[in-house]
């Protein structure tokens, strides 16, 4: 195998190991090139036959394009923005692609997208290491997140955002003035900025950040935390907390915001059936709310991969590995029953949000659609969403490795010992196979390195280790650990 190959998955289930490396190849239908009739020029991440290219894209994109060993460049499309950047520092939620225009709709009229950007480098920087790139683009996100200071900061300290800026197009939360999600979005900017900085060793940068999003946790721990429901709301327009339950008041987890006690009672609520608990985990509504729909309907109950990677992801801030994968095995398991609920999974695709209770893709709402669906909801192949489940889940919660490259380390979290690993991953220069197998010696990891690293095992049933991984083959058995 050559570095021009994708890591391969090794899992006891084959139908997760096919379904990873299907949506590989369904990646190169979204791998947008030049074009005669187009301004945006270059390769890029874009839904096929899709007029612009979106932010959220961009963004979301390269979390999981970074494990495609090059082959799919993880940055190309967040250039697109930086390369957009107005003189104000303005960044658009998205761009025509044939005119290179900015967009606009009457729900988001200055076209601000999810402020994900300083979050979305930091895990590329662990990726691939690059520290002249955070040295060039931090200037910019510096900019622009000035101009949503200047545009959407109200008083009170919180962002008065549009709520179609975090997507949720019909969720529930009409009279939100004051986006729980997209505040937290903000935070988690400040935090992730002031982490790039450090990694520039600029202390009064990273500590001008840090204030930033102490400041925020701050008014978003006072006024949008309610303690006798205990959960995150968004805010009204007088500042009265909105008592909608969403899943956008988990956004809060990815932030770090709440301490162990409130934390545990949010998590809590993503297993009880009556909250966010499901069989298919997470709807977009508690089941309990009035507007909820077992039929999905858009945001009134549907389950968003995009979403499901957030709360996943926030739980891991907690040490809730085990929580953490169990409900991405769960979900992956609801994709492929729901790629052809007939029988053959073979013929199926994947699909934009499913059913919350059962198999199979969500409905259309009711009410209009933005017209940047085009009319489709829920779109086919969406693979923006659907690729954090199958590759970037897949690796990091499933298998459950965790890649630093500055750092030269591996983390491997797994709840018990199973078949299971990644072969040929490439960490810039570094080709790297982690295997787990069991031989007449008993439980053993065997692995492959063309270089030096530090491999951490966690096993959660209690045994951790952290051993220097030499250049060539190794092992190691389990039980002498």
């Amino acid at each position: 195998m050559t570095k021009k190959d994708f890591p391969r998955i090794h899992f006891y289930d084959q139908d997760f190991v096919d379904i990873y490396d299907k949506t590989w190849a369904w990646i190169s239908d979204f791998w947008e090139k030049s074009s005669e009739n187009r301004t945006i020029g270059g390769k890029f991440f874009s839904y096929p036959g899709a007029s612009e290219v979106r932010q959220e894209d961009a963004i979301y994109s390269s979390f999981f394009l970074v494990y495609s060993n090059r082959i799919f460049p993880a940055n190309t499309t967040l250039d697109i923005f930086y390369s957009k950047q107005e003189a104000n520092g303005a960044i658009r939620w998205a761009y025509n692609l044939a005119t290179g225009d900015p967009e606009y709709t009457p729900e988001n009229p200055e076209g601000v997208g999810p402020p994900l950007f300083a979050w979305a480098e930091f895990n590329l920087y662990h990726k691939a290491a690059n520290k002249k790139r955070i040295k060039e683009i931090l200037p910019i996100i510096d900019r622009y997140t000035t101009w949503i200071d200047e545009n959407f900061k109200a008083e009170n300290g919180l962002y008065r955002a549009p709520a179609a800026a975090s997507g949720m197009f019909n969720a529930p939360r009409e009279n939100a003035a004051y986006p729980i999600d997209f505040n937290c979005m903000m935070a988690v900017n400040a935090l992730y900025f002031s982490k790039l900085s450090e990694i520039l060793n600029d202390k009064d940068t990273s500590s001008r950040y840090k204030r930033q999003y102490f400041s925020l946790k701050t008014r978003i721990e006072s006024m949008m935390w309610d303690a006798e429901d205990g959960f995150y709301y968004d805010l009204d327009a007088d500042g009265q907390r909105i008592k909608t339950q969403t899943l956008a008041g988990y956004w809060p987890l990815l932030t770090e915001i709440p301490n162990y006690d409130k934390a545990e009672r949010i998590i809590a609520k993503l297993q009880d059936p009556n909250y966010f608990g499901t069989q298919h985990p997470f709807p977009s509504v508690a089941v309990h709310e009035q507007a909820f729909r077992e039929n999905g309907e858009g945001y009134l109950g549907s389950v968003f991969p995009h979403l499901n990677f957030i709360v996943i992801k926030g739980l891991e801030r907690y040490q809730q590995w085990a929580l953490a994968r169990e409900c991405a095995v769960r979900h992956l398991y609801f994709i492929l029953d729901s790629m052809n609920p007939e029988g053959s999974r073979q013929r199926g695709s994947l699909i934009e949000a499913y059913l919350p209770t059962k198999e199979g893709p969500a409905a259309a709402p009711q009410t209009p659609l933005p017209a940047s669906y085009g009319g489709i909801f829920p779109r086919r192949q969406y693979l923006t969403y659907d690729a954090l489940s199958t590759v970037c889940l897949m690796v990091e919660n499933i298998v459950g490795l965790f890649i630093s490259l500055p750092r030269k380390t591996v983390d491997w979290n797994i709840p018990n010992l199973e078949i299971m690993g990644i072969e040929n991953l490439a960490l810039k220069k570094n080709l790297i196979t982690i295997l787990s197998g069991k031989s007449a010696r008993g439980w053993e990891i065997h692995m492959e390195s063309e270089k030096l690293y530090y491999f951490t095992i966690n096993i959660l049933g209690g045994k951790r280790k952290t051993l220097p991984i030499p250049s060539g083959k190794c092992s190691m058995q389990i039980d002498k650990l």
